[in-house]
């Protein structure tokens, strides 16, 4: 295989990067050896320094132990953004466990597949989201329930340990615990079950380190050690978010900046107040600020890494969102099973709007004819997008079935579909399962979606098959109109006509006020796709 795209890598990079043999929690204590006063949190002006971060995540994991939480047990992690975040995830990697990550959005039946499907006894949870639990933990085998109070709030539930308390209940220090990172399991990080049954993608402390030093690799131009401002408001239960905010400051001896979630304003005055240097981020959080008539006003440009991921990012709303704060946005791609990262466009070389970018180092891919999964597509030529590296996966939780579908030969196939340019640069077309295929035509939602962010009325487009009974599916776009702005059904698809070939043109052209998004801000495809076909 031609690795076309490592020529692009400058001669003082690593196009392949060594992996030390250590856990995470060995990652945190080297960082605490050398920036141990440096600050480690900051939460609404509360700060934390690493020296700190270490004693309290060391209390968490003591605590633990002395209640009989055992190397490979599961701990359920559902929280905002918060200080208690880290110490909790760290605390139960140090003790050997498993951290089970959840949605907070999740309802009572799919909090409780997840719980169930985990085995999770121990669950660590923002005390908001305690009636949801509550109703279903008999269905569950949790038995250890620490609540988060963040302040302002306070409810009384006599099942649940005050996570202040829990951290008090010893001053042992934690039982050292053996950990083997290549095989042993630190995280499920639970797909959002679009093609099905949830599946959680196990994720080994050296999955997650290796992507932590790729990542670090691939921006060390731009990523100074102790020095640098990760804007943490993405949350940290996605993948995205623990890797390129928490794990990859914690690498790098930075402060992260912690937001519990996305408000305009807030994450505005926080980038003009504390000046971050990292904000990675995912498109509709990019689209909020480049249609802020003021964006230009809070200093956005201290940022020298806007990396975009989680969903694909629009070329309009990127040359929009760079016009107004001149700050440039690097769009990248990974996915849960890959710790997340595997390409992102380069801040050392050429950045191509509308494609993933080159793979990170120590990372392998190559585009395969969809119906045999094996033959290589040439230059252009679209396929399945399939991916190997130290990052990638070591199987799904308790399905040996699907682990087998999805690896094959160390190779992870995305479900993806991508071509590959001359110089090595990917462009992800669609999933494999949103390909509209419209008497007989294949059409990719994004093609449509990318030409329809083009009219100057349109904030926010979804793209989707319906059912139709002459051509099979038929093409239905689901558009946010920006505020004071108007245009018809009618305008918009003579708009559509004149810029795009005719069996792409949407048949079906839906206004609402809103998309319907993960609280990622990802947008929901496959629930407009039900909604539009009920």
């Amino acid at each position: 295989m031609d690795k076309v795209w490592l020529k692009h890598y400058p001669e003082h990079f690593q196009k392949e990067v060594d992996i030390p043999d250590d856990s995470l929690p060995d990652m945190l204590h080297q960082t605490i050896a050398g920036y141990g006063e440096h600050k480690a949190l900051s939460f609404y002006g509360r700060e934390i320094s690493y020296n700190e971060l270490g004693q309290q995540t060391g209390a968490f994991t003591s605590a633990l132990q002395q209640d009989g939480f055992l190397k490979g047990d599961r701990a359920a992690l559902m929280l905002p953004n918060c200080p208690q975040y880290v110490i909790s995830y760290y605390g139960v990697l140090q003790a050997g466990g498993i951290v089970t990550q959840i949605n907070p959005m999740l309802v009572g039946k799919e909090l409780a597949f997840i719980l169930q499907d985990s085995g999770a006894e121990t669950i660590i949870i923002y005390e908001s989201f305690l009636p949801v639990l509550n109703q279903i933990i008999d269905q569950t085998s949790v038995k250890r329930v620490i609540k988060v109070t963040l302040e302002g709030s306070g409810t009384e539930d006599s099942q649940a340990i005050d996570f202040t308390d829990f951290l008090k209940r010893t001053t042992n220090p934690p039982v050292p615990v053996d950990i083997e990172p290549s095989t042993d399991v630190a995280i499920l990080q639970y797909t959002g079950g679009t093609t099905g049954r949830s599946k959680g993608a196990m994720l080994t402390h050296r999955n997650l380190l290796a992507n932590v030093i790729q990542s670090h690799e691939f921006f060390k131009d731009t990523i100074e050690y102790g020095k640098e401002r990760f804007l943490t408001v993405i949350p940290l239960f996605h993948v995205f978010g623990m890797t390129s905010c928490m794990n990859l400051s914690i690498y790098t001896g930075s402060l992260s900046i912690m937001l519990p979630r996305f408000e305009l304003d807030d994450v505005l005055e926080t980038i003009k107040e504390r000046q971050p240097t990292s904000f990675p981020g995912v498109p509709t959080m990019y689209v909020a600020i480049a249609n802020h008539p003021r964006a230009d006003q809070y200093g956005i440009d201290s940022i020298r890494i806007c990396n975009s991921g989680s969903a694909p990012m629009p070329k309009e709303i990127m040359r929009r969102f760079e016009d107004k704060t001149g700050a440039a946005i690097l769009e990248g791609y990974g996915l849960s099973e890959s710790s997340p990262t595997t390409h992102c466009n380069p801040a050392f070389g050429t950045r191509k709007p509308g494609s993933i970018g080159i793979g990170f180092p120590s990372t392998d891919y190559k585009i395969v004819d969809l119906a045999d999964g094996m033959t290589e597509q040439p230059p252009g030529e679209s396929g399945e997008i399939i991916v190997k590296g130290p990052q990638v996966m070591k199987g799904y939780w308790n399905m040996p079935e699907e682990t087998a579908n999805t690896l094959r030969d160390g190779w992870l196939y995305t479900g993806d579909i991508a071509y590959m340019d001359e110089e090595g640069y990917a462009y992800v077309i669609d999933r494999k399962k949103d390909l509209i295929i419209a008497s007989g035509y294949n059409i990719y939602p994004r093609d449509v979606e990318e030409m329809m962010y083009e009219h100057p009325a349109v904030q926010e487009v979804v793209v989707v098959g319906v059912p139709d009974p002459y051509r099979g599916e038929t093409v239905k776009a689901v558009a946010v109109l920006k505020e004071g702005e108007t245009v018809s059904e009618e305008a918009l698809m003579d708009y559509c006509r004149q810029n795009t070939a005719a069996y792409k043109v949407p048949r079906i052209i839906e206004f609402r006020d809103e998309l319907p998004k993960t609280n990622v801000g990802k947008i929901l495809r496959r629930k407009i796709r039900e909604e539009s076909t009920e």
